[in-house]
């Protein structure tokens, strides 16, 4: 009897282990899922900006084709051609400040717009009622109104121009905005977008810029708030994100294309300027240096020996503008 009794608490206690560790997994696998589909982590996830702004391009489209109306008025777009090239001054590393602050603060507007309004809880240290960013009598229906694009911009360009941050470090301010949302499970909404906002520029700016904005200068800006208004606020954004404030470069790359995908939707094209002797030169210098950095990597990748049967050839020829 005592044989039996012990086999079948063995038994029982195996059971529960395995039990255990299919929930370990399930957890695990979840928690890896879930790392997947978020945006601020995984480069191949889909940023949530340009996914909420979708409805409201369709709309407009079809609402221009209904019309008759070309998307921008009279036919303004510059074209390419044999004896002129029109480039933008944006790259990847080097954004146009002033377009780029412009789509940073639509992807914003789209957050606010096309939010969730399902109940999810307010965080008092966003709220502006309870933390106002200036001594102004904050309006008894604060939280009911949504902030038109052009006052999102003016916030965010303010900040930017004050503090002289640069155009990377918007796009990292937006990486954070969608980080938070995604973390805490919260929307940015009328009552809380400009404390959001204000906690992801001073993130970025520390995390980016090497020379980084002190607290109390955002207190020189902004002159009603307190440092100790400005601390509180950076530390519980550094907590909501899991003090995970890492950028991968596949992840700032998707962001600023998708910045410029949403630009093109919204037809806030980037100024297009016609390619200059000194701009060719240039590229035609990088082109250089660029296929010089590789011709090692090259014939190092080069076979030695063909077969005849399944003979092929690879040449290479750098692009020179000039």
């Amino acid at each position: 009897l005592q044989n039996h009794m012990k086999l079948k608490l063995k038994l029982k206690s195996k059971r529960k282990l395995k039990i255990w560790k299919v929930n370990q997994n399930n957890n695990e696998y979840c928690d890896k899922l879930n790392m997947e589909y978020n945006p601020s982590d995984h480069p191949r996830a889909s940023t949530i900006f340009l996914s909420k702004s979708q409805t409201d391009v369709r709309e407009k489209r079809k609402s221009l084709y209904v019309n008759h109306q070309h998307p921008s008025g009279p036919m303004r777009r510059k074209y390419s051609s044999c004896s002129t090239i029109f480039l933008d001054d944006s790259t990847v590393s080097q954004p146009n400040l002033k377009y780029t602050i412009k789509c940073v603060a639509l992807a914003i507007y789209y957050h606010i717009k096309n939010r969730n309004v399902d109940g999810r809880m307010l965080l008092d240290i966003f709220d502006e009622k309870l933390h106002p960013l200036s001594k102004l009598e904050v309006p008894s229906d604060y939280d009911k109104h949504d902030p038109e694009q052009k006052q999102i911009y003016r916030f965010v360009r303010t900040l930017f121009s004050a503090a002289q941050l640069t155009a990377e470090c918007a796009i990292v301010t937006l990486v954070y905005l969608e980080r938070l949302l995604t973390y805490a499970e919260i929307d940015i909404c009328p009552a809380n977008w400009k404390r959001i906002v204000l906690g992801a520029i001073l993130l970025a700016s520390k995390v980016w810029d090497d020379q980084a904005v002190w607290n109390v200068d955002y207190c020189q800006i902004l002159k009603d708030i307190t440092v100790e208004d400005m601390n509180e606020l950076e530390r519980q954004f550094l907590e909501l994100l899991q003090f995970n404030i890492n950028v991968p470069s596949s992840v700032y790359a998707k962001y600023y294309f998708d910045l410029r995908s949403l630009s093109e939707a919204n037809n806030l094209s980037f100024p297009l300027e016609p390619l200059s002797r000194d701009k060719a030169q240039k590229l035609e210098a990088i082109s250089r240096l660029c296929d010089d950095k590789y011709k090692d990597m090259r014939k190092a990748a080069k076979k030695r020996s063909v077969s005849a049967d399944n003979l092929t050839l690879v040449r290479w020829s750098p692009a020179i503008i000039s």
